[in-house]
């Protein structure tokens, strides 16, 4: 329980009925791996189960979100409570503002909700503080600085509100709970808050190249059309969805991993658009990915630089690291894509197409056996989650969602 700054704490929401019948344990003899996943467009949470017996993902839950039924209301992102207790989404498209609503796991019974900012997005509650830390993405506003929402989800109440920059995303806990990452899309910054003191303590001004150069018309043309906003340029709607070098040693890395020069060269001098970052779960390493650059950085956080970039395909967008710490997954948002990356060596073991057209999100099991990624389709065509074994490097199973999957976190396996 966080120890509160505020003098009184109190509790906001509901209840409602559960909209499914509570998860039954699995039979002995089989591992079942669970991850809720949102359905943007219709206002949907899902709940996948991957059964490694059979190899198959099928949909275990469905429940809807949100107060409007004549609106749809954007659920976005998504947080598990440490102890597995509850589920948060955050409802991003608010009059004005978003709202993060609290569901026990299992019942799925909405216990709690909370105003947020504007169009709040990605999510995740510190282990040392017990609290959440939500980005205001604040998608259809001008582009000024927005915030991070800091809320008790104990008792579902904003405690504080922390300045960053425009269009924060890739909301973040550093393995110890202390810091939280965010990195601002439009400004190319990554900030470091205090988890504690809910202060900004670090900025790092996000490039493209350790040193800038200028461009000519027709290569600003190429990136310009490789990378764009990335986070509302891709789906027909207009909305989101949303210490080593090859050598094992801590080396300051100016090459470009894995694609040509020839490519790794024209997203020099672009927008870096920022539009994840994760922490490494062992070492003092940040991963962000630059959506408009088409690069994955290696920030080293104590010397607070960039030591080493990655090239990737085109509009890397989610990054996930494993927590064996060997493997880096990331999506490709405009290139329909996977890219599993052996995170030592620096080269990608393989890069695989997503089910659908406008890959988004992805999550790593607890054991860093299979990642999971979900992919909103385009108009019409339905959103996806794909199981992808990362031992094999192959996709093993897909299961068709709703409209726009984008959002989504891993529970638990059984």
């Amino acid at each position: 329980m966080w120890i509160t700054i505020a003098t009184t704490l109190l509790l906001a929401g509901g209840t409602s009925a559960p909209s499914s019948s509570p998860i039954v344990p699995s039979p002995s003899g089989g591992t079942k791996h669970y991850v809720y996943v949102t359905t943007e467009s219709d206002d949907h949470v899902h709940l996948v189960e991957f059964d490694t017996v059979t190899g198959k993902a099928t949909i275990a839950q469905t429940m809807q979100v949100g107060y409007q039924p004549t609106e749809i209301e954007g659920p976005h992102g998504l947080t598990i409570s440490p102890d597995g207790k509850h589920w948060f989404v955050t409802m991003a498209h608010g009059k004005p503002f978003g709202v993060l609503y609290k569901y026990e796991t299992g019942t799925n019974k909405l216990v709690g909700e909370c105003e947020l900012g504007l169009f709040p997005a990605t999510m995740q509650i510190s282990d040392a503080t017990g609290l959440l830390y939500c980005v205001n993405f604040d998608l259809h506003g001008d582009m000024l600085p927005s915030s991070v929402s800091i809320v008790d989800p104990d008792e579902m109440v904003e405690v504080a509100r922390t300045i960053t920059g425009p269009m924060p995303h890739g909301s973040r806990i550093s393995p110890d709970g202390m810091k939280h990452y965010s990195c601002a899309m439009m400004s190319g910054q990554l900030f470091e808050i205090d988890a504690v003191t809910f202060e900004v303590a670090r900025t790092l001004q996000l490039t493209t190249e350790d040193k800038p150069m200028a461009m000519s018309g027709s290569m600003k043309k190429d990136t310009d059309d490789h990378g764009g906003h990335g986070e509302h340029g891709e789906h027909s709607d207009g909305h989101d969805g949303d210490e080593h070098n090859e050598h094992g040693g801590h080396g300051e890395t100016k090459k470009l991993e894995g694609k040509s020069g020839q490519m790794a060269h024209m997203a020099h001098g672009s927008s870096p658009n920022p539009t994840w970052v994760y922490p490494h779960p062992k070492k003092d390493f940040l991963y962000v990915a630059l959506n408009g650059a088409e690069q994955v950085v290696e920030i080293d956080t104590l010397a607070w630089k960039i030591v080493r970039r990655f090239a990737t395909d085109k509009g890397p967008y989610n990054v996930e690291i494993s927590p064996d710490g060997t493997r880096m997954v990331v999506t490709y948002k405009s290139a329909q894509g996977i890219g599993i990356w052996d995170l030592e060596k620096g080269k990608e073991l393989a890069r695989l197409a997503s089910s659908r057209r406008v890959t988004h999100g992805v999550v790593i099991s607890k054991d860093s056996r299979y990642a999971f990624v979900s992919s909103e389709g385009v108009g019409s065509e339905m959103g996806t989650l794909d199981v992808v074994d990362l031992k094999e490097n192959k996709t093993v199973s897909s299961v068709e969602l709703g409209l726009q999957a984008g959002g989504l976190y891993y529970w638990k396996a059984e």
